[in-house]
């Protein structure tokens, strides 16, 4: 499965790593700024003279055509990362529950079994830590 990911991002190489520093100093845009910067590139490809020379239009209209084209990438990948988040919550659920058994059968039924060991070992999973504040009263 690691593959399938690695193919993924070799094809798309240009992907990036921001910090949360980063992150949090660019603006960010959502639905309204969307329709505002698709605008404004057609505008500024459409009359590029207004601008000052040192403005990149393609560039402009290069990062949004990204931005765009990125757009169904990012919701195939959050509905991907849903269905592995709910599975991995479901399949973890059922190993637990499985795991609740076998410590309560070796707990219970494993005497004579030299499960005694075993079980206290995983018993340790329920003890409770001691606190270093005295009891309320």
């Amino acid at each position: 499965m690691s593959v399938a990911i690695a193919t993924i991002k070799q094809k798309l190489p240009f992907l990036i790593d921001l910090s949360p520093e980063e992150r949090r100093a660019l603006p960010h845009m959502g639905d309204k700024s969307r329709v505002f910067v698709s605008k404004a590139a057609d505008v500024a490809a459409q009359n590029p003279d207004f601008l000052p020379r040192s403005f990149n239009v393609e560039e402009l209209c290069r990062d949004a055509e990204l931005f765009a084209a990125l757009q169904p990438i990012t919701l195939a990948l959050t509905q991907l990362q849903e269905l592995v988040d709910d599975t991995q919550v479901e399949v973890g659920g059922e190993a637990y529950a499985g795991a609740l058994v076998v410590y309560n059968y070796a707990k219970n039924s494993g005497q004579g079994l030299a499960l005694d060991s075993v079980a206290d070992e995983l018993g340790r999973r329920f003890a409770r830590k001691a606190s270093g504040a005295a009891p309320k009263a």
